[in-house]
């Protein structure tokens, strides 16, 4: 007969104690290693937030606010505002996502919605591929490629919107292949993959039976899908869409390679201009006493702007997972 614990002695039901007094030696060790895991990424990014923010200190003390979000950046006075290079950041990584979403979203739902199983797996796999295409391979192909056939296209383009209003002052003459449009579609290019696989798995996990069950009502396709599977979707979609901004927002060699390397604020999407890793990545080898102040300082604010898009992108998910759960 097996002995039983005195009543002030009984474990309450459901009680996580005693599973973990109880776990084996190889389950705690195993606890261990992944929270030393985790732990250590977590020092890895503050130790580089501290070591760039100690060798940027100068930058920041000689410039301060007003000086850092100015347009002037000339090493040879020593001023070094980075506005310039944020607005350039912006406008390439804008025209990268404007571009992307609509067409990965749209392979997104064709493989999960139209297209049959043995037919999407092929296609899946060519989207991968393209995922861990090179940055440098992407800059190499459009500068030597791409960029000079898109001159012959901007030059038909500015032409033709020349003076118009609006339309003018974005695409009008004088028009460079090297620019910030061109910047924005190799960006598009490198992040549609990741919005669309980070679409794909999201889309696929709404249930069979609330499609089924639309179906059954008398939805089309089209109207399945706006009603059932977007709106289950929406919140990992704006995940995934950000995580590929934050990818566009920090991409190096392939900008740099295209965007035209002229620290110029202009609405001319067609003119060349500069972006916060490109501005590093090209000058960073010459940069000496504040003028490497100041390079430094560029990668502490590009890495703030990438941290503050992934922890947006990992709030959205999260919310939109507690909401699926009625939370």
């Amino acid at each position: 007969m097996t002995p039983t614990a005195p009543a002030d002695q009984a474990v309450p039901a459901g009680s996580a104690g005693a599973l973990s007094a109880k776990r084996p030696l190889g389950d705690r060790i195993f606890q261990i290693i992944t929270l030393a895991a985790g732990l250590l990424v977590l020092v890895i990014l503050v130790l580089i937030a501290v070591s760039t923010s100690q060798q940027a200190s100068s930058w920041f003390s000689t410039e301060g606010i007003s000086g850092i979000f100015s347009k002037t950046w000339n090493p040879q006075t020593n001023h070094f505002g980075a506005l310039t290079f944020i607005y350039g950041t912006a406008i390439a990584s804008l025209i990268a996502v404007v571009l992307a979403v609509p067409v990965s979203l749209g392979i997104a739902l064709l493989l999960t919605q139209v297209v049959p199983q043995r037919w999407a797996r092929p296609i899946v796999y060519v989207i991968d591929l393209l995922a861990v295409v090179p940055s440098v391979v992407w800059g190499l192909w459009g500068i030597l490629v791409f960029a000079p056939w898109l001159q012959g296209i901007y030059t038909s383009i500015g032409n033709t919107l020349n003076g118009v209003p609006v339309l003018g002052s974005l695409f009008g003459p004088p028009v460079s292949g090297a620019s910030f449009l061109t910047a924005g579609i190799i960006l598009a290019f490198m992040i549609t993959p990741i919005v669309t696989s980070l679409s794909r798995e999201v889309i696929a996990t709404v249930p069979s039976m609330d499609r089924e069950g639309a179906y059954a009502l008398g939805a089309t396709r089209l109207e399945m899908i706006r009603g059932v599977v977007l709106p289950h979707s929406q919140g990992g979609i704006v995940g995934a869409v950000l995580l590929g901004l934050g990818r566009a927002v920090g991409e190096t060699i392939a900008v740099a390679l295209v965007i035209g390397s002229s620290a110029t604020i202009t609405s001319h999407l067609l003119a060349p201009g500069y972006t916060i890793p490109a501005v590093i990545a090209n000058q960073f080898g010459e940069a000496t006493g504040l003028f490497r102040s100041a390079l430094m300082g560029l990668a502490v604010l590009l890495f703030i702007f990438t941290i503050i898009i992934n922890v947006v992108a990992r709030a959205i998910v999260e919310r939109s997972a507690r909401r699926g759960r009625g939370t």
